[in-house]
């Protein structure tokens, strides 16, 4: 991956995360970037560079914590008051995915 792929990615990332602090349910989120197929895949890999974010950064609190004498519990916590509009938009993506019809059909 070139630069300018990763430079797109991270914009695509951005906008997706400044959409989610105004709704993170929106179903739109992943929607309006030409480039989304050719640097993630799909919306679904989209998805899937959140998630990862948030597993790199969650590693990251649940080894200070563990320097510092924390509970993995503490350190979700302070994760998830130091990136809210990621969790909620992860949150809010496994709902809509989890529970939407057409999941519940099967």
């Amino acid at each position: 991956m070139s630069w300018k792929d990763q430079h797109a990615r991270t914009e695509i990332v951005h906008t997706v995360l400044a959409r989610a602090a105004v709704d993170p349910a929106d179903p739109r989120l992943f929607e309006g970037f030409a480039d989304l197929e050719r640097l993630f895949g799909d919306a679904d890999g989209l998805l899937l560079a959140l998630r990862y974010r948030w597993n790199i950064h969650l590693d990251a609190k649940l080894d200070q914590a563990m320097a510092q004498g924390q509970s993995a519990i503490e350190a979700y916590l302070e994760l998830t008051a130091e990136q809210p509009v990621l969790r909620a938009l992860l949150d809010a993506q496994y709902r809509r995915r989890n529970h939407s019809p057409e999941v519940m059909a099967r």
